[in-house]
């Protein structure tokens, strides 16, 4: 028995010395530690020993066991070791190489142009108020003079959720809100998302945005609201910036106007961008009407404002001579990181 085992284990040793791979080691180890190796069928002979040898048989197979384990771990070590040191060899990182410069975050051109405008405005004294994008239908057009069944409520056809709730078609129901509460007098924009049943194309889209300013106080007239507007003009667009009031109409304001700036691009001489006119319109505005003045609470005999809106997307394309509104929304960086 003790040849058969000093076989078992010179073999063993032998193999082990000859091996090449993790592969193949384990491969010895399960021949010869296994469950059916060599060292376990000379435990399963010992039946055939006389019983006053086997505690030394088994004393024998357990030091081969030992010795073999030993080893293996010892070979496994060194495989182990050297495949470290060839994956580090092969990795070896040059760190006089540049690093790879992560990508940063790009302020979108909507919202460089809002916080152009907000900076104008609160530079006014005016300040920024938010409302919620799903709106009630009084807010959105009952409380801004446009009743069921008028007229206007075709030229802003939206998106109904239920027969009073609906998204919001203007930031003007942020305003009314703002009097209901009372506190005057009120200086404010109201920027944010609106929605609208509209086919998207190079100037019109479902879904975007708005910036209406409102002013309530005593003796506010049609000059402050010139007034104001040709400041914030000349601030966005350039010094040399000129207004023009055209009348118009709008429900909840009376007198209202539609405002033109002179094109930043020829100084009003006519070009192709203001198709030869001289003129861009940027905006809409009026006196508030006296009816959303007394629906909100406001005594239309003591109290007058004005008010004003314009589309952020119409001034972003403006102001960086983009012709086509769907650029905005491709999320395209090669053209986001122009501005």
């Amino acid at each position: 028995m003790k040849e058969k085992l000093k076989a078992i284990i010179d073999e063993a040793l032998k193999q082990m010395e000859a091996s090449e791979s993790l592969d193949k080691l384990n491969e010895i180890r399960v021949a010869y530690l296994g469950k059916k190796g060599e060292l376990t069928n000379v435990l399963k002979s010992m039946k055939d020993v006389a019983p006053e040898d086997r505690p030394v048989v088994g004393q024998m197979v357990n030091e081969a066991r030992t010795a073999l384990e030993e080893k293996l771990d010892t070979i496994r070590t060194a495989f182990e070791k050297r495949l470290r040191e060839e994956q580090i060899a092969k990795e070896t990182i040059d760190v006089t190489l540049p690093a790879k410069k992560p990508m940063m975050g790009h302020r979108h051109p909507n919202t460089i142009a809002l916080e152009e405008v907000e900076r104008i405005f609160v530079g006014m004294g005016y300040e920024v108020v938010e409302g919620p994008e799903i709106e009630y239908d009084y807010y959105n057009f009952e409380a801004l003079n446009i009743p069921a069944n008028h007229p206007a409520k075709d030229e802003q056809d939206t998106f109904y959720i239920t027969g009073n709730i609906l998204l919001r078609t203007q930031t003007s129901p942020v305003q009314v809100r703002e009097m209901e509460k009372g506190k005057l007098p009120i200086r404010m924009i109201a920027p944010g998302r609106v929605f609208r049943s509209d086919e998207v194309d190079a100037t019109h889209s479902p879904s975007f945005h708005q910036i209406e300013g409102l002013v309530i106080d005593k003796n506010i007239t049609f000059a402050d609201l010139k007034g104001t507007l040709a400041e914030f003009a000349k601030q966005l667009f350039g010094e040399d910036t000129k207004v023009k009031f055209r009348p118009h109409h709008f429900p909840f304001t009376e007198p209202s106007a539609e405002v033109d700036v002179t094109c930043f691009k020829c100084g009003g001489k006519g070009c192709r961008f203001c198709k030869g006119s001289g003129w861009i319109e940027i905006l809409g505005c009026g006196m508030v009407h006296p009816n959303v003045l007394r629906m909100s609470g406001i005594d239309p005999n003591e109290y007058s404002g004005f008010a004003f809106g314009v589309g952020l997307e119409r001034i972003a394309l403006l102001k960086y001579e983009i012709d086509d509104m769907r650029l905005l929304y491709e999320n395209d960086t090669r053209f986001l990181k122009q501005f």
